[in-house]
């Protein structure tokens, strides 16, 4: 069994920074892409960053310039810097993984529990 467990969360103000990190433990063989999504009150949970295995990511629109995923593969870490917040970055974070295990064979998609972001204006 694998968890991924978040970490980082608060609340700021507007124009406020602050970095989410994600830990990987359990058993696995490998991990494949990752990514951070968001869901706010009443919202649709969506995408906010990805970082696939060769480091390549992908950004939102949203938050393109002001979010950072970084991404540590020898110690399955990954974080999201998120600078300039506002109050519409305001949801639960979470960051998933595709975990690969070889016997049995599973590649399945994990989710962590989610961190809470406030942003005040």
């Amino acid at each position: 069994q694998v968890q991924l467990v978040e970490s980082g969360g608060g609340s700021v103000q507007t124009g406020g920074s602050l970095t989410l990190s994600c830990a990987a433990s359990g058993r696995y063989d490998s991990i494949g892409d990752m990514a951070w999504y968001r869901q706010a009150p009443g919202k649709a949970r969506e995408l906010v960053a990805s970082s696939s295995t060769d480091l390549t990511t992908r950004y939102a629109a949203a938050v393109k310039g002001r979010f950072t995923i970084i991404r540590d593969n020898t110690k399955i870490l990954m974080w999201l810097q998120m600078n300039d917040l506002n109050p519409e970055d305001t949801a639960v974070y979470y960051c998933t993984a595709e975990v690969t295990t070889f016997r049995p064979f599973t590649k399945i998609p994990y989710w962590g529990q989610g961190t809470q972001v406030t942003v005040s204006s």
